[in-house]
């Protein structure tokens, strides 16, 4: 098939699958949504650009800001562009097909992921390029990467190893069912008492040797993620990105790259992608053209707690700056004592493994004004436990506005979730596979 070809059937199935979505009944299946909307299709409903505030919809509901997504969409592919970088944005953050397209269109490269089942659902709607930051010894998944390979000579899969079993199982899993190698690269872990990955630079080695010595698998690089630097700070991560770029530039002396028509160098996720930069800037040319490939996700949306106070645009503002997309809105529905209230969202709403939700905005008869002396003290199942101060102006029937804190276990919540603009406009529908 040649690569025109190839294009056309990507954007077929792209265009195919993503019509699917708009052709999804609206009903009981998805929180927050209007309950009079049941039986349109998702297109329909978008189509009829509701209010979130005064068409209907229910509390809990989350929604994405259109505005802030779409500059958060345009930094980062602005930023990984100054920088030489290639982009593939962690899927699992979002596992929105339609977030997943808008991040190619944007300039990605394709899309990371970090378990088969979500290749299967990047797989489903057209993504030909994905990065799975994972070992996968699976041997049911490893067959069906192999039908993937198979089937459409466009889609690539890069793989984790980070270990000689490792790299046995894939191939007894792979023998006689792949019809081209699958490409791996060596996971360098991050020191000792990290995740996973190779230990030494030595045992790194070692696992190479084992890739070479099977038919069924390609090396093509190194990769690793510097999130598990123990005791991590700007020193200690640009110490260990330097490792990994060092172990690239040694298995291309030693000829592990031949062959090839690209090296891939990996790292990157939300919190350090500044040193990743600076890091893979250094880069000694090597024998063949290096794929400095990013992989941050919790961009998309970014957040109002735990990236906020990480994010690398903090130490480099001249870069730019992220926008908090999400927000949260829940209704007052208990006012019992001048010192607290309840609203109607909690843990199956709302992220609360890195933070507790912030309260940020009370909206009443249309008009909205800031939480003043509103804060968030825990959560129950279904609702938030709020502590009002003296000036807090919040009554029973009040929205009140949820800034929350790690979008994986945001998007992981909802299945459905309205993009709307800043009048509350809704515009779009984001649907999720998790």
């Amino acid at each position: 098939m040649g690569a025109e070809a190839s294009t056309d059937a990507s954007t077929d199935v792209r265009t195919e699958a993503l019509a699917r979505l708009a052709a999804e009944r609206v009903g009981h299946r998805f929180k927050g949504l209007p309950p009079d909307a049941a039986g349109l299709t998702v297109g329909e409903l978008a189509a009829e650009r509701r209010n979130l505030f005064t068409g209907g919809f229910t509390t809990p509901v989350l929604a994405l800001s259109a505005e802030r997504l779409e500059h958060n969409l345009a930094l980062m592919e602005t930023y990984a562009a100054r920088h030489g970088l290639a982009f593939a944005p962690h899927g699992k953050t979002s596992m929105a097909p339609q977030l997943f397209w808008q991040q190619i269109d944007r300039g990605a490269w394709g899309i990371t992921l970090a378990v088969p089942h979500q290749v299967r659902v990047a797989r489903e709607f057209g993504i030909e390029r994905i990065f799975l930051a994972n070992e996968v010894v699976d041997e049911a998944a490893l067959k069906w990467i192999a039908g993937e390979l198979t089937a459409d000579p466009a889609f690539r899969l890069v793989c984790y190893v980070d270990s000689v079993r490792g790299v046995e199982l894939m191939d007894a899993a792979l023998r006689g069912v792949a019809s081209r190698p699958l490409d791996v690269v060596v996971e360098l872990a991050a020191g000792e008492g990290a995740r996973t990955g190779v230990r030494t630079e030595a045992e790194c080695a070692a696992v190479a040797d084992a890739v070479a010595a099977v038919p069924t698998l390609r090396l093509v690089g190194v990769a690793g993620y510097e999130g598990e630097v123990p005791r991590a700070d700007p020193e200690r991560v640009r110490a260990w990105l330097r490792r990994l770029t060092a172990l690239a530039a040694d298995f291309d002396k030693a000829g592990r790259f031949a062959g090839l028509d690209e090296i891939v160098v990996s790292a990157g996720g939300s919190a350090w992608f500044d040193a990743v930069a600076d890091v893979f800037a250094e880069l000694p040319e090597l024998s063949l053209p290096v794929l400095k490939l990013l992989r941050s996700g919790a961009y998309v949306s970014h957040d109002a707690g735990h990236y906020r106070r990480v994010t690398p645009f903090n130490r480099v503002p001249e870069e730019g700056a992220l926008h908090p997309a999400f927000r949260l809105w829940a209704q007052v529905v208990s006012r019992p004592s001048p010192e607290q209230a309840f609203v109607n969202a909690g843990k199956r709403d709302a992220a609360y493994d890195l933070d507790l939700p912030v309260a940020e905005t009370v909206r009443r008869a249309g008009a909205e004004h800031p939480a003043t002396g509103v804060t968030v003290t825990s959560l129950s199942d279904q609702h938030a436990w709020i502590a009002t101060a003296p000036e807090a102006d919040l009554r029973v029937g009040d929205w009140l506005a949820l800034g929350l804190s790690h979008p994986c276990t945001s998007f992981d919540k909802w299945q459905l979730i309205p993009v709307a603009e800043a009048d509350g406009t809704v515009v779009d529908y984001v649907r999720t596979f998790f």
